[in-house]
């Protein structure tokens, strides 16, 4: 069956619903490999050579966070690099799905500020337009 613009636009929702949540509860949660894995599954099914480093990424997070248990500052860099990486490629989305992808980099940015000792809640970031996000890297 092939997936429609809402169901990616589901699964993009549901993404930065994890990342907007607690991150260490979240990562204890069995349904977090899920997650991860049907976001890795859209990527792939776009066959854009230009989400090849998103999906190493995300199967790098994905092995991170396995177990429940993780390095903060490790996982922390990771999403930082997502987030850059998912605005980069944000313009090869239609639509409202565009939308979706341009939060769920915010909401990336969020969680990497979250994890690496930021004074700001992801959704305080999320409602200041992730001022000071890394357009260069």
């Amino acid at each position: 069956m092939e997936k429609t613009e809402v169901q990616h636009q589901v699964h993009l929702e549901g993404a930065i619903k994890l990342l907007t949540g607690d991150l260490t509860e979240e990562a204890g949660r069995a349904g977090i490999d899920n997650q991860l894995q049907r976001w890795i599954e859209d990527l792939k099914a776009a066959n854009n050579p230009e989400f090849h480093k998103l999906v190493v990424d995300l199967q790098a997070l994905k092995a991170l966070l396995h177990g429940g248990t993780y390095n903060g500052d490790q996982v922390g860099r990771l999403l930082h690099h997502l987030g850059n990486e998912t605005a980069r490629v944000a313009h090869f989305s239609d639509g409202n799905t565009r939308t979706h992808v341009e939060k769920l980099s915010a909401a990336l940015l969020a969680a990497a500020g979250q994890l690496q000792g930021s004074d700001t809640t992801p959704e305080q970031d999320l409602k200041n337009n992730n001022r000071g996000i890394d357009q260069s890297a």
